[in-house]
């Protein structure tokens, strides 16, 4: 069954949380780097998004201007949804059920995703003293000891008699 896990979010708690983790230094036009109180509305988008325009460079931008976001037809809460499914490791075709997409758009928006996230993944070990309990009980890869192997070695194969053969 196909949860509509769309309906549990709103376009603005979600283009919050875009500009917030998208945009840590505040939302500004990518061109000229004015703020957003430098520019003027242009128009609204058919999936919720506002797009601006910048008084000093006359360019249209939106939250997803320089984001792996830029250019997809994706509402903000479907967005954050797909991040939110990526980030979980959701099989894409799953997520573009449940978001009502379309699988290639998904699929391509989360490689770009994972793209960007393997810089960030750390190198060796956590440097933390506490043990989680799941980190504990894995047994991923363990085998058991292995078999004593016999230390004598097999007896030759039995040789058939000369002249006999089979008819």
């Amino acid at each position: 069954m196909i949860f509509p896990i769309t309906d549990l979010w709103d376009d603005a708690s979600s283009s919050q949380w875009i500009a917030q983790y998208f945009h840590p230094h505040g939302f500004r036009c990518p061109y000229c780097e004015s703020g957003v109180e430098h520019a003027r509305v242009c128009r609204h988008s058919k999936r919720g998004l506002v797009d601006y325009r910048g008084k000093p460079c006359a360019r249209v931008y939106n939250l997803y201007s320089g984001t792996v976001f830029a250019g997809c037809g994706l509402s903000a809460r479907q967005a954050v949804l797909l991040l939110r499914g990526v980030g979980k490791g959701e099989r894409r075709a799953t997520l573009a059920e449940e978001l009502g997409g379309c699988r290639s758009t998904g699929h391509l928006l989360g490689q770009k995703v994972q793209a960007n996230g393997y810089p960030l993944l750390a190198e060796g070990a956590w440097p933390d003293t506490d043990t989680e309990t799941d980190e504990m009980c894995q047994k991923a890869g363990e085998k058991r000891a292995t078999p004593r192997r016999p230390r004598r070695s097999a007896p030759a194969a039995r040789q058939p008699a000369a002249g006999t053969g089979h008819l």
